[in-house]
């Protein structure tokens, strides 16, 4: 999102979205805010009533109507501010008066986005700003300021994305299928796990971005939309898989804690293979080379039809994937909840995989 230079609260920018997607193009508000822009005329726009609301409100008077595009562009001809439900099915007020608090900082200029500003930054009610000299449509959410673009722009940057996600997905892949044969072959490093880790999280940036766009174009995203899941279909699996095929060496840290060190990673050091690692709890960047053996999770979970539970109780069983690899049928049926039938399951399906990972490594 082209956010403006603001505060960065996660619980402002996914409330910012969720408003976004209240106002993307298909939608009946987006459809009043274009026709307010065609009509060369300004509106401000509280999307909630509640007390603090209130208490900085005056004058004006109560509707109560359904919403509709034409009656609130009708409704806009007017000075003062327009009040919607959280919903935006019913106009509750207009003509509206705000009196937020003057000592409010904001950066904004005009006199109308200064209000808007400070009234979201005071409720914590989304207010939507239409400038009427500079034709812009601005949203402000608590501490965070989204100004509008048009949509060709913004479908011509998601576009972009796309491709960018496509050449890392891409090399995502090839990383991934060598380190399942590196696995196989008990070859695996840190800087081979930290390689996938660091392109799964690239990959899950550009997503999480290209999301965005998707979210504020609304109706025109469909397209983007289907291309962004089957890229990214099975990513957030993946990285599951790597950070508990590969736990820290002293086993403290859960999964789902690693994953938020990555992700808590900039820019800069999401390039570098050693602050990737020592994200991840495997090296504090001097041992880069050192061996590692995967417990198995990946693996297995490319194993057709075999649950969860069963995968659990294999990796609990055999502690490392080439003691997995080296087990025979008996061996397997030992495992609670593997019969002979599984048994044979498990043991074609990883002969299959370390047979499939192997060709495509070296032929």
């Amino acid at each position: 999102m082209a956010s403006t230079d603001r505060t960065d609260r996660p619980a402002d920018e996914a409330r910012l979205r969720a408003t976004l997607a209240t106002i993307a193009p298909g939608t009946a508000l987006r459809e009043g805010l274009e026709r307010i822009l065609r009509g060369r005329t300004g509106a401000l726009l509280v999307l909630g009533l509640d007390r603090t609301v209130e208490a900085i409100s005056t004058g004006g008077f109560n509707l109560d109507v359904p919403f509709t595009a034409t009656g609130l562009r009708e409704l806009a001809k007017m000075d003062g501010a327009i009040v919607l439900d959280r919903d935006v099915t019913r106009i509750v007020r207009a003509a509206v008066h705000l009196m937020p608090d003057a000592s409010i900082h904001t950066d904004e200029t005009g006199t109308r986005h200064r209000t808007a500003d400070r009234v979201a930054r005071q409720t914590g009610v989304p207010v939507v700003s239409v400038s009427q000299s500079m034709q812009i449509i601005a949203v402000y959410v608590g501490g965070t300021g989204h100004v509008l673009e048009d949509t060709g722009a913004v479908l011509s940057r998601a576009n972009q994305a796309l491709a960018t996600l496509e050449r890392y997905k891409m090399r995502l892949d090839e990383v991934s299928g060598a380190l399942s044969a590196l696995e196989i072959e008990d070859l695996v490093t840190v800087r081979d796990v930290a390689a996938v880790a660091q392109r799964l999280e690239m990959v899950v940036r550009i997503a999480r971005e290209i999301q965005d766009y998707v979210v504020e174009l609304g109706s025109d995203g469909r397209l983007l939309s289907l291309q962004l899941a089957e890229l990214v279909g099975g990513v957030d699996e993946e990285r599951a898989l790597v950070a508990r095929d590969y736990p820290p060496a002293d086993r403290a840290q859960p999964a789902d804690e690693v994953l938020a060190a990555i992700g808590a990673l900039d820019s800069a050091e999401l390039v570098d293979v050693g602050a990737v690692a020592r994200a991840v709890g495997l090296s504090h960047g001097e041992h880069l080379d050192s061996a590692l053996s995967p417990l198995g999770y990946r693996l297995l979970a490319k194993v057709p039809r075999l649950p969860v539970t069963v995968v659990e109780r294999l990796v609990e069983h055999f502690g490392t994937l080439q003691k997995l690899l080296a087990a025979s049928i008996t061996d397997l049926q030992a495992v609670d909840g593997v019969g002979e039938l599984r048994a044979r399951s498990v043991r074609e399906g990883l002969s299959r995989l370390a047979e499939s990972s192997i060709l495509e490594r070296y032929v």
